[in-house]
């Protein structure tokens, strides 16, 4: 499949913001990709189209969520692959004001974190296996070593990730909130977490604003991601097509009008642009994980 180039004019009759799971392929294509789509949609069904139509959703409606809804989404998240079994995370769901109203302070102050009804806190959680191992006075040496890490951070992702995609199957909306990684020590403590316990992102999920309604995000060209075979490292210059369609989507969204390649640049540029996440060889290794 590609996405061919659009005029101005063709872009813009794509309203991201008027896009929904209920749209035809063609169109939730052409807002994913930002520019209109050619070719076959192939093989679609609804799953396929909740995914397309994905927005990060920042605001939402003072309504609480329906009884068993969280049980709901946590059974939707330990439905994902896991490593080997291992079950390597965890997660901690907040809904108390005071608490979310701290969790928000932590993350760079965002407002969506106190306005959600629910956030989810989900966690690389390697102590579960820690207290099985002393338990029944088994060694554990596999859990010092980074790679352990890795497979904890990768199962949280996929994880909550589950738990997005079912949310927004019901109606409801979400943001990942990865500033909850700006002073992990801060949060681990707040939410009372044990050694060897990390908090990798949050998520709010509650039910979309529909007055304060984000667009749907274009995304890179599959000319850019997608090899086949062996990776081939495209033109420099092929960036620029995604540029131009991250333009219209920000004078849509009445966002700023750096382009995604300078706002990346930027983002990646030095130490600081990563507020205080330089230091997370440092954190993690108070927080109990051996990184070996």
């Amino acid at each position: 499949m590609s996405a061919e180039a659009a005029s101005t004019t063709g872009n813009s009759s794509i309203l991201r913001s008027d896009v929904d799971a209920g749209d035809t392929p063609e169109r939730l294509l052409a807002a994913r990709y930002g520019r209109a789509w050619s070719d076959p949609a192939g093989l679609w069904n609804e799953t396929i189209a909740t995914l397309l139509s994905h927005r990060s959703v920042r605001a939402y409606l003072p309504k609480a969520l329906p009884d068993g809804t969280l049980e709901t989404l946590i059974a939707a998240a330990q439905s994902a692959s896991t490593s080997s079994n291992l079950q390597t995370w965890s997660v901690v769901a907040v809904t108390d004001p005071a608490r979310k109203d701290r969790l928000a302070t932590l993350a760079a102050d965002q407002d969506a974190v106190r306005e959600a009804p629910l956030l989810l806190v989900w966690l690389a959680d390697l102590s579960r296996l820690q207290r099985l191992g002393d338990a029944r006075d088994r060694a554990v040496e596999g859990l010092a070593y980074l790679e352990l890490l890795f497979v904890a951070i990768i199962d949280a992702a996929l994880a909550a990730q589950n738990a997005l995609v079912a949310a927004e199957s019901l109606g409801l909306g979400g943001v990942y909130i990865g500033a909850m990684r700006n002073r992990p020590a801060e949060v681990a403590a707040e939410l009372g977490l044990p050694p060897q316990v990390f908090a990798v992102f949050g998520m709010c999920v509650g039910y979309p604003d529909p007055q304060r309604q984000s667009g749907v995000k274009p995304r890179l060209g599959q000319n850019l991601v997608l090899h086949r075979e062996r990776y081939v490292v495209p033109a420099r210059d092929e960036v620029a097509d995604y540029d131009e369609a991250m333009e219209v989507f920000q004078r849509e969204q009445a966002m700023g009008p750096a382009s995604w390649s300078e706002r990346v640049l930027q983002r990646v540029g030095n130490a600081k642009a990563l507020s205080g996440r330089d230091q997370m060889r440092a954190i993690l290794a108070a927080l109990g994980f051996g990184l070996r």
